[in-house]
């Protein structure tokens, strides 16, 4: 038997939430010289997502793991070191007991887990008078509750893009009174200095304006160039501003292996992804096409009538969609509407939930994951790790159109990837604002 850890009184505990441990895998170890400590309950319910073949249920698979490694030779209700070869980390344990002087099933009239977390929490603190003692939660409601019963409670910020406002959009305006920059652009590239250019970030996209005329570039890394972008057009679709052409040239560029593309709905970010990936088809095995499924009312689509194609055709329709509309740019008998249809049909071209994805190769493929602001960081790391030879991986969405519980604007998925991977010569990334699906649509953004 291990020998009890000695616990110091200057150290903070935090209570870990079931929330926190499913956003992240590595949440135990994310708190620096202070002490973890996590409610039995949480374990049960961790424990009911262990199941299925999404991220999250590997998440909560493997955190199982690994309290099962730390404690092999521990008691759980003890104080057990979190990294037993660095020892300035801090000391986790399980809280078996979840009933202290304060009932928070009696304060808010009704027995749930989170009350059962609460009191978890309340109990700790009762125990440790003379430490601080911290609940951290996903859960907003959940920290209100626990800030009425007088308890710290927060969010949990680890990876967390604070400044949402001033989020890489990846792209800047520039204007120049001297025409012939515009020129030397075109004819040759121009250094980053001579338009005032001081640091540039690879792969980043510039409108560059005169009195009388606009050129497009991006700064390439390899030549230390800001070098002219051209609107392309892809499978019938042509850029229809800026913001779009920059998106186009990153998705085509074949020295960007990542790609985030951001922006409202309206804005082209699917329907320029899945173009540009067309054109591309021949340079890969296969284009495939996911997006996570978010259920309403968080229920699991097994509530749904039908067989497991019919649970699914309503989350992928807006996927096929996109495609349709592709396809509408010409008529049935011409060889690129044919070539689409075969591609599908030969499943060249695989429209699936994100889920479905998993134990696939991702190896000579372009991958596009739609909606990717409903993934959380890990989720969104861990499909990036599994990128093999010769893939690509473009990821769309809207940061600001949240429909998983527990993901914000700031601490998605997808605005993390902005914000930790910027500046890499293999990665690009462009924010679109303006809408372009229709005049009516853009009056609903704008007025309603």
């Amino acid at each position: 038997m291990a020998k009890k850890a000695t616990v110091s009184t200057t150290k903070k505990i935090f209570v870990l939430d079931t929330s926190v441990i499913l956003h992240d895998l590595e949440a135990l170890r994310s708190f620096a010289e202070h002490d973890v400590a996590i409610p039995i309950t949480v374990l049960e319910e961790v424990d009911r997502f262990k199941k299925g073949n999404d991220i999250i249920n590997y998440v909560a698979r493997e955190f199982i793991r690994e309290l099962d490694r730390l404690s092999k030779e521990n008691n759980l209700q003890q104080w057990n070191p979190i990294n037993e070869a660095d020892k300035r980390k801090g000391l986790f344990k399980v809280i078996m007991n979840e009933r202290g002087t304060v009932d928070a099933d009696k304060v808010f009239g009704e027995k749930k887990n989170d009350h059962h977390i609460l009191n978890a929490a309340l109990k700790l603190a009762e125990e440790n008078p003379e430490r601080q003692v911290t609940l951290v939660t996903k859960d907003i409601n959940l920290r209100l509750k626990a800030r009425a019963l007088n308890l710290t409670a927060e969010d949990f910020e680890t990876g967390i893009v604070h400044n949402i406002d001033d989020l890489y959009k990846g792209y800047s305006n520039i204007e120049v009174k001297d025409k012939t920059l515009i020129d030397t652009l075109y004819n040759e590239g121009i250094a980053p200095e001579k338009l005032g250019v001081t640091e540039p970030i690879a792969n980043h996209y510039y409108s560059i304006r005169s009195s009388e005329s606009t050129a497009l570039g991006y700064y390439n890394a390899d030549t230390k160039l800001i070098e002219k972008v051209i609107k392309e057009t892809a499978f019938g679709i042509r850029p229809r501003n800026a913001e779009q052409a920059f998106a186009l040239h990153a998705i085509l560029n074949t020295d960007v292996k990542l790609v985030t593309i951001q922006g409202a709905a309206g804005t082209g970010k699917t329907l320029l992804a899945l173009a540009g990936a067309l054109v591309q088809r021949a340079d890969f095995s296969q284009i495939y096409l996911a997006r996570p499924i978010v259920p309403l009312s968080n229920k699991d689509i097994g509530f749904l009538p039908g067989d497991i194609k019919s649970k699914i055709n309503p989350y992928m329709e807006p996927l096929w969609d996109n495609l349709k509309f592709i396809q509408s740019q010409y008529k049935e008998t011409d060889k690129d509407y044919q070539k689409i249809t075969e591609m599908v049909e030969k499943e060249k071209l695989f429209i699936t939930p994100l889920a479905y994805i998993r134990g696939r190769s991702l190896s000579n493929i372009i991958f596009i994951i739609d909606e990717a602001q409903n993934l959380t960081p890990h989720e969104v790391k861990t499909i990036i790790t599994r990128a093999g030879e010769n893939t690509k991986i473009i990821f769309t969405g809207d940061i600001y159109q949240i429909d998983t519980p527990y993901l914000d604007s700031h601490g998605n998925g997808l605005s993390t990837l902005i914000e930790k991977v910027k500046g890499s010569k293999m990665y690009a990334h462009v924010s679109l604002e303006k809408g372009e699906r229709s005049e009516l649509a853009n009056l609903a953004s704008s007025m309603l």
